[in-house]
């Protein structure tokens, strides 16, 4: 079955991408401007992201032993 099938896959892919996103953009920022107030978003999100991808490894588990 598709990822895109279950709602709340697609939800979770969706909210990955804007938090690597947001987390990209700071990172750039601290790299490029060593701005230190990014470099505390980016690792704020490399932590959100790490919660989110374990749960998408959850939900994605489930939807295999469908």
């Amino acid at each position: 079955m598709p990822l895109t099938k279950n709602p709340n896959m697609k939800e979770l892919i969706e909210k990955i991408d804007a938090e690597f996103e947001a987390f990209k953009a700071d990172a750039e920022l601290q790299l490029e401007k060593s701005n230190k107030a990014a470099g505390t978003r980016a690792r704020k999100s490399s932590l959100d992201l790490e919660k989110q991808l374990k749960e998408f490894r959850n939900v994605s588990l489930e939807e295999s032993k469908k």
